[in-house]
Parts: C-alpha cells; sequence; structure tokens
C-alpha cells in the first residue's frame, strides 16, 4: 500500500488498522468541542503528524489516519473524509471547506481486475497557505501549489500550480492571484 502497488483492503493487518482509526474517529466525533485538551490528544493519536492550532470539526473520517500529515494552523470544517491509503500532506495555514473529500484509492480499470477486491493509492499534497472550498472532491496523485485557492464544488483530477484559483470539474485554473487581490489595494 506504502509503496503505491495494488493491495488488498482486506488484509487483516490494514482491517485492524482502519477499524483503530474508525474507533478513535467515532471517540472524536463524539467529544464535546469544548474538550479542547481531548480533541488535540485525539487527534494527534490519529494523525501522522498534527501541527500547532490544529482544528477538525467533528465529524470526519478516515481509512488509517496515520498517513495525514498536518502544518500549523489547520482548520477543517464539518463532514471531511481522509481516504488516506497513501499520504495526505497539509502545509501549514490551509482552510478547508465543509464536505470535502481527500481520496487516494484507486480501483483498478479491467472489471476482472476489480473483482478481485485490489487497489492501490497515490498521493496528495497540499502546499502553505491554501484555501479549499466546501464540497471539494481532491483525488490521488494530485498537488496545490502554495497560496491556491480550489473554488466550492470542484473536482481535483490534476496538479494545480502555487498562487492560483482554479474552479470547476474538472478543476481548471481560472486566474493568477496578484498584488491587487489585496484588500489594503482596493
Amino acid at each position: 500500500m506504502a509503496a503505491g502497488e495494488f493491495y488488498s483492503p482486506a488484509d487483516e493487518i490494514l482491517y485492524n488498522e482502519n477499524r483503530r482509526a474508525k474507533d478513535l474517529t467515532a471517540k472524536y466525533n463524539n467529544t464535546s468541542p469544548r474538550a479542547t485538551n481531548e480533541r488535540q490528544e485525539l487527534l494527534r493519536a490519529i494523525l501522522g503528524h498534527a501541527g500547532k492550532n490544529v482544528c477538525m470539526e467533528a465529524p470526519f473520517q478516515c481509512d488509517y489516519g496515520y498517513n495525514i500529515f498536518v502544518g500549523d494552523n489547520f482548520y477543517a470544517n464539518v463532514n471531511c473524509v481522509f481516504l488516506d491509503c497513501a499520504p495526505i500532506r497539509f502545509g501549514d495555514n490551509v482552510l478547508v471547506g465543509p464536505n470535502t473529500g481527500f481520496y487516494t484509492p484507486q480501483h483498478p480499470i479491467h472489471p476482472a481486475d476489480r473483482k478481485k477486491g485490489i487497489e492501490r493509492a497515490l498521493p496528495i499534497t497540499i502546499g502553505d497557505n491554501v484555501w479549499i472550498g466546501g464540497s471539494v472532491t481532491i483525488l490521488g496523485g494530485v498537488s496545490i501549489g502554495d497560496n491556491s485557492i480550489i473554488g466550492a464544488g470542484s473536482v481535483v483530477t490534476r496538479d494545480i500550480p502555487a498562487n492560483v484559483i482554479a474552479v470547476g470539474n474538472p478543476c481548471r485554473v481560472i486566474r493568477s492571484i496578484s498584488e491587487n487581490d489585496k484588500l489594503e489595494s482596493k
């Protein structure tokens, strides 16, 4: 799985690791938002890395948790799904809108191979200072560059460069972010 090769998600070790993540996220999702210390401890138990000032609004779901690496000042709104069969890496100062999905698994193209119950996974990398709107889908193998914005409802199927606004299905760059976008320049 970690090497990006085809594997069986029904493997006993992977099944047990998935159940561990599901148990921990269920506990997190049912912990009071005011129980800040307990929630932070649970996030650190779930995630591969959690920087400073990390907030995941409940509920959120993940497959394994240990393949999610979050930088400082991270915020994910409600109902986010992280299918982290491959690493999902977030830089610092990332905002994620509600109902957003990060999907690293890929199933075989040929139906005979799909019937075998195998899959592979490709990583997702999100740079620093990225804002991902609500109800966005990001597929495995994608990188999003620093400072970029992904518009709500987008489906990101290929890399997005730094310093751009990208929207749509499939997600496409519509323009660069410039100094004219600063509030002070208006």
